[in-house]
């Protein structure tokens, strides 16, 4: 299934597509390539090259405070998540304090949003962990979210792929090889919000 081109649901369809990609050693990856940066640590060019894939523009994000500071200049920063948001990170204890990770919000739960994120791990490194996942993270005072950055969708739906997963937090296996595109990713369907 397939949604229209510049809009929410399909930068989420592309981004579900790549759950589960790992990076090739010393952070290369195909959106390092597609954003000029091969070999530095990849979460904000995972994010503009499905952003790209979608038909959506957005700024750079390869430097993830820089894509920060010009979301917050244009006026689309947010302290409340909406689907489609960009979430944005400062982890706490990882020696570097600075915004410094980067994940496209797919689903809002109470106290956490689902993110898909690259270069992240399930239990290492957070912000440099060398695979595409689908994160459960919790958002509100305290939490290692930010802010959230809210693109300029050129299409604006109520439907939006619904994203399959328990309450509790998503595990996702690292896999032994790389997978063809889509095998074994969470279940796609449309939802009406």
């Amino acid at each position: 299934m397939t949604f229209s081109p510049g809009s929410i649901a399909r930068v989420i369809e592309i981004a579900i597509g790549e759950i589960g990609y790992i990076e090739k050693p010393d952070n290369l990856t195909k959106y390092g390539e597609f954003t000029k940066a091969n070999g530095l640590p990849w979460c904000g060019s995972f994010v503009n090259w499905c952003f790209h894939e979608a038909g959506v523009k957005l700024p750079s994000m390869v430097s993830t405070s820089a894509g920060a500071a010009r979301l917050k200049d244009v006026g689309r920063w947010h302290t409340e998540p909406q689907v489609g948001d960009l979430a944005f990170f400062d982890f706490p204890h990882d020696g570097i304090d600075r915004i410094s990770h980067i994940g496209i919000v797919v689903k809002i739960k109470e106290k956490s949003v689902l993110t898909i994120e690259g270069n992240t791990s399930g239990t290492g490194d957070q912000r440099n962990g060398g695979e595409v996942m689908l994160k459960d993270r919790a958002f509100g005072a305290g939490s290692a979210i930010v802010g959230f950055g809210r693109p300029k969708y050129p299409i604006r739906s109520k439907e939006f792929p619904t994203i399959d997963v328990p309450d509790s937090a998503p595990k996702v296996k690292k896999p032994k090889k790389r997978k063809k595109k889509n095998e074994g990713s969470p279940s796609i369907t449309r939802e009406l919000v």
